[in-house]
């Protein structure tokens, strides 16, 4: 397992923008995936994003495709959600996660999780 650190949580208004950063201080193998999953109140935590660190293959959900952009910064070992656009139904505790798969949006096979941030959107 990594230590995933998320920050860039908040309160928007619908059509605002957020950024979310989760740091991966040390970082191993065994994070070659990193995710973006989100959990609202009495839902199950979903996916939304997750790419390699390369960068060459990011994959979204189809909620979110086209207003979310997810990217790894190597230099800095750190994964971003650019999050545009966004809407009420997005309001969710976001977690980043890490996966030694290559590639995967099952939250079961994610070994590794943040502590979660919560973004609120206001209708």
């Amino acid at each position: 397992q990594v230590q995933l650190v998320e920050s860039g949580g908040g309160l928007v208004q619908a059509g605002g923008s957020l950024r979310l950063s989760c740091a991966v201080p040390g970082r191993t193998f065994s994070a070659h995936t990193m995710g973006w999953f989100r959990q609202a109140p009495g839902k199950e935590r979903e996916f939304v994003a997750a790419t390699a660190w390369s960068n060459l293959y990011p994959y979204y959900a189809d909620s979110v495709q086209g207003r979310f952009t997810i990217s790894a910064d190597n230099s800095a070992n750190t994964v971003y959600l650019q999050m545009n656009n966004l809407k009420s139904e997005d309001t969710a505790v976001y977690y980043c996660g890490a996966t030694r798969a290559v590639y995967s949006r099952h939250r079961y096979d994610y070994s590794s999780w943040g502590q979660g941030t919560q973004v609120t959107v206001s209708s």
